[in-house]
Formats: structure tokens, C-alpha cells, sequence
């Protein structure tokens, strides 16, 4: 039973106490975002502006490889920038958790947000990771070569940015575990 918003047995202290771990909570979010930003957008520019070109016997003939040769590079820039921009929309809600501790009803969106965008990070991420690894180790039952030992630079930034975005999977993670654990404290 609820009497002026206290619930019966717990003093005026618990209750600020509560509060003040919410609030504390919420700035906590707020920072995992900003670093989830920078990592998911990051990981999106490194990839998104990744090619070499390589002589082959002649200046005339090169040989070039560029992320956007391969759909699942695409679909990596495009994810990490789908969820740095809803990490960038996210931060007005993290900033009303860290004013209203207390709000209940946003948090369940984030996490149902927060939800969807790490599956869809994971995805994108899952996919560039099975075709970095054909580039760094190749198929042989399949004829298809180890690029990496030739194309030194493109492989050291797609992997640099798989590192960003995997580092930004788990912040969501955590972002989402925190959020539940604030929402079971009522």
C-alpha cells in the first residue's frame, strides 16, 4: 500500500537513498551512451572510408579493395550509423533520467530500443566479422585467398573497426542490464 508516494515501512532516508542511486544510475547511462557513440561512429567512419590499391605488374594495372566491394561492409556502416544516431537521439532520454530519477515509462523504452539496436549492431557486426576473417585466414576448400598479407592497411582498419563495434555491443549490454536494475528498484 502506498501512502504520499512512500510505500508503507520504508523511511523518508530509503526513499532518498533510492533517488540518489537512480540518479547516479543515470549519469552512468549517460556516459556509456557518449562512449557507445564514439565507438559505433567510429567504427562507422574507419569502415566507411577504408580502401587500398595495389600495383599489379604494370602502373596501369592495380589492384583495389574497398569496403564497399563487399555488401556486408555496407550493411556494418550502415548499422553503426543507424545506432550512433539513435545513441545521439537517446542521450535527451538519459538526461531526463538523470533530472526525474523516478520515471518509469521512458526507461521501458530504452530498453526496448536499446533491445533492437543491439541486435541490429550484433548483426552487422556478426557479418563483417565472418568476412574478416576470410580476409585474414581465406578458405582453401573454397579457393578463397588470404587477402591480408597484400592488403596490410585495408585489413588493420576493417578489423580496428569491428573492435570499436563489438566494444560498443557490450556498453549495450550494459546499458540495458542497467536499466532493468533500475527499474526492478522501485
Amino acid at each position: 500500500m502506498k501512502g504520499g508516494g512512500l510505500e508503507m515501512g520504508t523511511t523518508t532516508s530509503e526513499v532518498a537513498k533510492s533517488g540518489a542511486a537512480k540518479r547516479g544510475a543515470a549519469v552512468v547511462d549517460f556516459f556509456l551512451r557518449v562512449i557507445a557513440i564514439i565507438a559505433t561512429l567510429g567504427s562507422a567512419i574507419a569502415m566507411g572510408t577504408t580502401n587500398q590499391t595495389l600495383p599489379f605488374f604494370t602502373q596501369f594495372i592495380r589492384f583495389r579493395a574497398k569496403y564497399d566491394d563487399l555488401p556486408m561492409f555496407t550493411f556494418f556502416v550502415v548499422a553503426n550509423s543507424l545506432v550512433s544516431a539513435y545513441l545521439v537521439l537517446s542521450l535527451a532520454l538519459s538526461i531526463f533520467h538523470i533530472m526525474r530519477s523516478r520515471a518509469h515509462a521512458s526507461r521501458i523504452v530504452l530498453i526496448f530500443f536499446d533491445t533492437g539496436m543491439l541486435a541490429l549492431l550484433t548483426a552487422g557486426a556478426s557479418a563483417a566479422a565472418a568476412i574478416v576473417y576470410l580476409a585474414h585466414k581465406g578458405n582453401t576448400r573454397t579457393n578463397w585467398f588470404a587477402i591480408c598479407q597484400q592488403f596490410n592497411s585495408f585489413c588493420e582498419r576493417i578489423s580496428g573497426s569491428l573492435i570499436g563495434s563489438f566494444g560498443a555491443i557490450l556498453i549495450l549490454v550494459v546499458l540495458i542490464l542497467m536499466s532493468a536494475v533500475t527499474l526492478s528498484r522501485r
